[in-house]
């Protein structure tokens, strides 16, 4: 099965959510009267037909009903290709060779033309091999005959039909089908076209359901918003983008530094405290410096006054060159640095 089949590959995304929508609005469309025949057509090629009807009939299957997809594009048929089935025998051969006498094995030769796909409760017809009177072939008795004994068997029947602008197939399935659809795409289809085929299907007495309209541009940021309400989890996303952003300290940590600067400062640092240790030295020593009255001295002191005094000078002078010493190597430090 190809990947277009989102509704069965991603049955959470918005997409298959929008077939489910469709679905929905098919039923309440026809409430009143019970539908069992789908036609799925188009304008023109490459809108989307074949598409539309493969996830629609999947979304019925997955709401519990038996579906049974018909390929009747006898010319271009691609259902097979879609659900990886075999492309015959199928609908072409099923017509030409069904026998409507044998009402009692009818049901058992229609079913030979039937495969079963991936999807539970979802049964394909393929197109089967390319008929030189395809339109004949579906206003026949046995396409009547056929869709009759279907609709016994199983819910619903999705026919994927061929473009009314090429050939007039759909307009004559619209005919027999309880109601019809038409994709049309995004600034690729006509209006005249599509006015036309609305027109051709009501004048041969086709009921219109209305008008899917296909690839319609969506912005990724409204894409992703849908896609995480439907089922995606969000928790892994948001811790996504926290890994993504770096702690504030971890960049502060890691932030590169100039050892020069850190040098400098470490130098300035250690200049203040010898400043300020050279401040405390010498309010230290003018205290002891201070004028000394000799008369409020005791007698045993009075004759070692000279000598304390000799030794606080000789203390002085030792601080001042250590000092000096001090600031000598602060100065080289710093015109290194410089």
């Amino acid at each position: 099965m190809r990947k277009e089949v989102i509704a069965h590959k991603d049955p959470k995304s918005p997409i298959s959510e929008i077939f489910r929508t469709l679905r929905t609005n098919i039923q309440f469309m026809n409430a009143s009267k019970r539908m069992q025949t789908l036609l799925i057509t188009s304008t023109l090629p490459g809108e989307g037909k074949s598409w539309v009807a493969s996830n629609l009939a999947v979304t019925f299957a997955q709401a519990g009903k038996k579906v049974v997809l018909i390929d009747a594009d006898m010319r271009k048929g691609r259902q097979y290709v879609i659900f990886g089935a075999t492309p015959k025998p199928g609908l072409s051969n099923c017509l030409s060779e069904i026998d409507l006498t044998d009402k009692k094995n009818l049901a058992e030769n229609i079913v030979k033309y039937i495969q079963e796909t991936e999807v539970e409760n979802l049964y394909l017809m393929p197109a089967g091999s390319v008929p030189p009177n395809p339109s004949e072939l579906l206003v026949s008795a046995e396409m009547i005959q056929l869709l009759e004994k279907l609709k016994a068997i199983c819910d619903i029947i999705i026919i994927d039909g061929t473009p009314c602008e090429l050939v007039t197939d759909s307009i004559i399935l619209s005919r027999i089908a309880d109601s019809t659809i038409i994709v049309t795409a995004h600034k690729r289809t006509k209006k005249d076209a599509l006015e036309r085929v609305i027109k051709n299907i009501k004048n041969v007495g086709g009921k219109l359901a209305g008008v899917v309209v296909n690839k319609l541009p969506v912005s990724a940021k409204k894409y992703e918003e849908r896609y995480y309400y439907y089922g995606k989890d969000q928790s892994s996303h948001n811790k996504k983008r926290k890994s993504s952003k770096k702690p504030i300290n971890q960049e502060v940590k890691n932030k590169p530094t100039n050892p020069n600067k850190i040098e400098e400062a470490n130098l300035r640092k250690v200049d203040e405290l010898l400043n300020n240790n050279k401040k405390e030295l010498e309010e230290e020593q003018n205290t002891q410096s201070t004028n000394i009255n000799e008369e409020e001295l005791p007698k045993a002191m009075r004759s070692d006054k000279a000598d304390i005094t000799k030794e606080a000078a000789d203390a002085d002078d030792r601080t001042n060159d250590i000092l000096k010493q001090i600031n000598q190597y602060l100065d080289e430090e710093k015109k290194k640095i410089i």
